[in-house]
């Protein structure tokens, strides 16, 4: 079961999902979406997704759809990875298709350019500093790789 959008009959898993598609839609300017929402949802702009869904599924029917949601409804599945896994720490311990012993590279990065001169002498104190600690990581980095 879920529920079929009242403008454009996108099927949505839960109410959460039609909530959030009605109000995104509206907000990314669709007038239809907007309308409907005036009409059925007075005041929808200043609600959260759970009021919101409350409120929307009152005024539309629930149906069958062929297809089940699953990627999209419920909870986790228990022998799933862990959530630092599907993010963006999975990759961080994977090279990224060089080594920063490399010297070169270092320095053509260097000469894309950057903030160009300092203003004053703090900002130019600080970028020096920036520049030597940058120096030193890149050298502590490469002591460790081998």
């Amino acid at each position: 079961m879920g529920y079929a959008c009242p403008v454009c009959s996108d099927p949505q898993a839960d109410g959460g999902h039609l909530a959030n598609h009605l109000a995104f839609t509206a907000m990314l300017g669709d007038d239809a979406h907007e309308a409907w929402l005036d009409e059925h949802v007075p005041g929808w702009g200043e609600m959260g997704e759970t009021e919101l869904a409350d409120v929307a599924t009152e005024e539309v029917e629930a149906v069958e759809f062929p297809q089940v949601f699953e990627d999209t409804v419920g909870g986790l599945d228990d022998d799933g990875d862990p959530p630092a896994e599907r993010s963006g720490t999975l990759f961080d311990d994977a090279g990224h298709g060089h080594d920063h012993a490399d010297r070169a590279h270092a320095d053509r990065v260097r000469d894309r350019g950057g903030a160009g001169e300092p203003t004053d002498e703090e900002a130019a104190a600080i970028l020096e500093e920036a520049r030597e600690m940058t120096r030193r990581m890149f050298e502590d980095d490469g002591d460790n790789n081998g």
